[in-house]
């Protein structure tokens, strides 16, 4: 069953978040894409079009993008910021459930923020492996089910205040699992924290609509900022930082 409707997510696109508002995702998803394939020439598909930040980057890095929603606002949007940044991203109003592509005919598929939103995923990701050659690579990321900020927004969601209406989360493994049920086998799991944290996100959020003050969305004091890089890349190093992480992901390859 699908949760959100079309005009929920027109009446989201068409407000705040409209240009690259979102926060980024794509040093991560990058980094896990590019641990899998070449991404120079590759043909990707993203689904679910957000504000294409993530595909605006590949395209920069020489990847043929298209990007499918079934919301012709953010398609627009996507569009806009992918003329601005000099880049060329195909843009298909479709739906994820019955994309208008042949069988094999991107060698990576991915998506963010996407998977979370339906209550059965399992026919998204059996569609995202029919349209992957053989070789080619899937990316889901979604979020962490064991972290302090699912407990946030299930608060949201119960009031019915959550930004996207509905949407559930999952453990690492339960996603590696449900990709691995469509066929694929799943290479690399990863996952980040939430940077900024999710305290700092609140507070930019309400002191702009106080019309109190405008927040950096990502506030940069050098040192900590080192200091703050160098965790990371230890702890992604090890596998129990899963566990930990606001975000996970998997990368799988169709055999």
């Amino acid at each position: 069953m699908r949760v959100s409707t079309a005009d929920h997510w027109r009446a989201h696109w068409a407000g705040e978040r409209s240009e690259f508002e979102a926060y980024t995702n794509d040093e991560r998803l990058l980094d896990a894409l590019s641990t899998a394939m070449p991404l120079r020439g590759a043909r990707v598909l993203e689904v679910g079009a957000g504000t294409g930040r993530d595909a605006v980057r590949l395209a920069e890095l020489g990847a043929h993008v298209t990007v499918l929603d079934y919301v012709r606002e953010a398609l627009d949007i996507v569009q806009r910021n992918a003329a601005r940044a000099g880049v060329q991203v195909d843009t298909v109003h479709g739906d994820a459930f019955a994309m208008p592509f042949r069988d094999g005919s991107f060698d990576v598929v991915f998506h963010q923020g996407l998977l979370e939103h339906f209550r059965e995923p399992l026919p998204l990701l059996a569609e995202n492996a029919r349209v992957l050659a053989p070789g080619g690579v899937l990316l889901v990321d979604v979020p962490q089910r064991w972290h302090p900020y699912t407990l946030v927004k299930k608060a949201y969601i119960a009031a019915g205040r959550w930004f996207a209406g509905w949407e559930t989360e999952f453990s690492a493994r339960e996603l590696a699992a449900l990709v691995e049920s469509t066929g694929l086998r799943v290479e690399h799991r990863y996952g980040d924290w939430l940077v900024p944290n999710m305290a700092y996100r609140a507070a930019r959020r309400y002191l702009a609509a106080a019309g109190v003050a405008t927040l950096p969305s990502h506030p940069r004091v050098p040192v900590l900022s080192r200091l703050a890089d160098a965790v990371r890349r230890r702890a992604h190093r090890s596998r129990l930082a899963l566990w930990t992480y606001a975000t996970v992901g998997v990368v799988a390859r169709r055999p």
